[in-house]
Parts: structure tokens; sequence; C-alpha cells
């Protein structure tokens, strides 16, 4: 469940960090460091859980590791988090692409 709980703690900083966007709108520059931060730290995490599947995979293929559900799981854990990157990426495309074609 460790890997899990990794894919819940990018989950709850993108929250965190969109709440205190929408609740602090006084301070726009801290507001947007803040955001800019949690995201970074939601992209080294998952950029750590795919460097771990490949540890994982490595090391059972060598022998040391004989469980295939570990494994398994840890190549579940970061391909999840590499799509939820994947598709907040297609939805801040998405979202740029709307407001250049708004009409002026």
């Amino acid at each position: 469940m460790d890997k899990l709980s990794g894919i819940n703690q990018i989950n709850t900083a993108i929250k965190d960090s969109v709440q205190n966007k929408t609740i602090q709108t006084n301070n726009n520059d801290n507001n947007s460091e803040d955001f800019l931060t949690n995201i970074k730290n939601a992209l080294d995490r998952v950029s750590e859980e795919q460097m771990n599947a490949q540890k994982v995979a490595k090391s059972y293929e060598i022998g040391e590791e004989n469980s295939v559900a570990k494994v398994m799981v840890a190549q579940q854990v970061s391909s999840l988090g590499f799509n939820m990157v994947l598709n907040v990426r297609n939805k801040v495309i998405s979202a740029y692409r709307d407001i250049i074609n708004m009409p002026v």
C-alpha cells in the first residue's frame, strides 16, 4: 500500500494547490509559487515511482526479487502516476487553446 499512498499524496498536493489558488487571492505571486512547487513535487514523486518500478523489475530479472506481485504493483503505480500527469498536461493544453481562441 506504500505505492498507493504516493499516488494519494500526488492527488492531495494537486487538490491543496488548487484550493490554495482559489481561496487565497490576495497574494498572487505566493500562490503561483506554491502551485508550481506542488506540481514540481508531484512530478518528482511520479519520477521516483518510475525509477522504483525499473529497479524492482531489474532485481526480479536478475533473481534478487522473488515476488511477481511486487513487480506488477510497482509497474501499475508507475503507470497510474504517468497517466495522471499525462491527463493533467492534456487538460492544461486544452485550457490554453480555449483561452487563445477566445474572441477579444
